[in-house]
């Protein structure tokens, strides 16, 4: 979920296809209400046969949606405010300093990890995380780094996984919404005694090239 104050008219819903594998049920809906941009993540409501496992899958694939989301619509540094939109079960995550936005589950904990500019993550589940990257960059749209596949790559490889692991790209894709581009990715990460699947969206505003990772078992 994100909020872009000041932002031109836009009036369409977003689906994410490249991701229906892992969050079949959550959808974009994108309106203008009072000169605001809302980008939501809709959660199904829960089944009270759903097993806390499955639980912890949706609000997951919840979480990805709107964190993703978050990422297409950079906040503005120019807005006088800006805030993303609360939503039950999810609290928001504002930097006014680098111009962006994002929600994690409540529950999660921020952690310090060095080299990350913000981390949360499950205290029950730790590898069910939410991590942001901020870089500074000269360069003005993300396809200046390449295609999808070779940004992909490059940033799995050599940013979000440690060398030992070994690494599957999923999928890597393009989207442009309103004139900004931006790259979202799938991949696995193999550990000795582990695989991680996620999700990663990438983007450049403010001067920044940003790079966001959700995932879990």
């Amino acid at each position: 979920m994100a909020t872009l104050q000041n932002s031109p008219p836009l009036h369409r819903t977003l689906v994410l296809n490249s991701f229906t594998k892992l969050h079949k049920q959550s959808t974009f809906h994108c309106c203008r209400r009072s000169n605001s941009f809302l980008v939501r993540a809709e959660q199904t409501p829960a089944s009270s046969t759903c097993s806390p496992s499955q639980d912890r899958s949706r609000r997951r694939q919840v979480l990805a949606a709107g964190t993703i989301a978050s990422w297409v619509f950079l906040t503005n540094q120019h807005s006088v405010s800006f805030a993303a939109e609360n939503k039950k079960g999810f609290l928001p995550v504002t930097d006014k300093t680098d111009g962006y936005e994002f929600v994690y589950p409540f529950g999660w904990q921020e952690v310090t990890v060095e080299g990350q500019d913000k981390v949360f993550k499950d205290v029950i589940e730790p590898l069910e995380t939410v991590s942001v990257n901020v870089f500074p960059t000269v360069k003005r749209d993300i396809k200046e780094f390449g295609s999808p596949q070779q940004v992909a790559e490059t940033l799995i490889k050599k940013v979000l996984a440690p060398p030992t692991q070994k690494t599957k790209l999923i999928e890597a894709v393009e989207h442009e919404i309103d004139g900004k581009t931006y790259y979202t990715f799938e991949f696995v990460a193999k550990a000795p005694n582990y695989t991680r699947h996620a999700l990663s969206t990438i983007s450049i505003g403010n001067g920044k090239f940003f790079t966001l990772t959700t995932g879990g078992q």
